[in-house]
């Protein structure tokens, strides 16, 4: 997507503050490392609290930065006072989640009114350089005017 346009002037105030009141985010250690429109990056550190029986981070604590990504990602187009839901997201694991840490890039592929599809690209950061492990591709819903879901 090329030149994507905020609808919202305060967008990365409003996903900053949003993605701080994410229980989930806060105890997989997660952090937002970058907002900007169309464009979100999460980073999460391997540790033994996200790891599977092999040591590798767990598909699971993926699934979770990558998803939260997407929808991220889609806000930062939304208009004020609109929430985002996932409606349907599709991961592939390509390889195992070696190394210090996880970095979820979700980025918009096509902003519409109600739905916006977005794409996750994650790779494992080992020693300073990084492999792409996990692909997700999610539809994103915009939500006006329902109680309890804004943004």
């Amino acid at each position: 997507m090329s030149d994507p346009a905020p609808k919202d002037p305060d967008y990365e105030a409003r996903v900053r503050a949003s993605f701080a009141s994410q229980g989930l985010m806060a105890a997989l250690g997660a952090s937002l490392v970058r907002v900007s429109p169309g464009l979100v990056e999460i980073s999460l550190p391997a540790s033994r609290a996200v790891s599977q029986q092999h040591g590798f981070v767990h598909a699971g604590a993926l699934a979770s930065i990558v998803d939260t990504a997407a929808g991220y990602a889609a806000l930062t187009l939304m208009p004020p006072g609109a929430g985002v839901l996932t409606a349907e997201f599709k991961i592939n694991l390509m390889a195992p989640a070696i190394g210090e840490r996880m970095t979820a890039r979700g980025r918009v592929i096509k902003a519409g009114r109600t739905l916006t599809l977005a794409q996750t690209d994650v790779f494992a950061v080992h020693e300073g350089r990084e492999k792409q492990i996990a692909l997700l591709t999610a539809t994103l819903m915009a939500v006006e005017g329902r109680d309890g879901v804004s943004d």
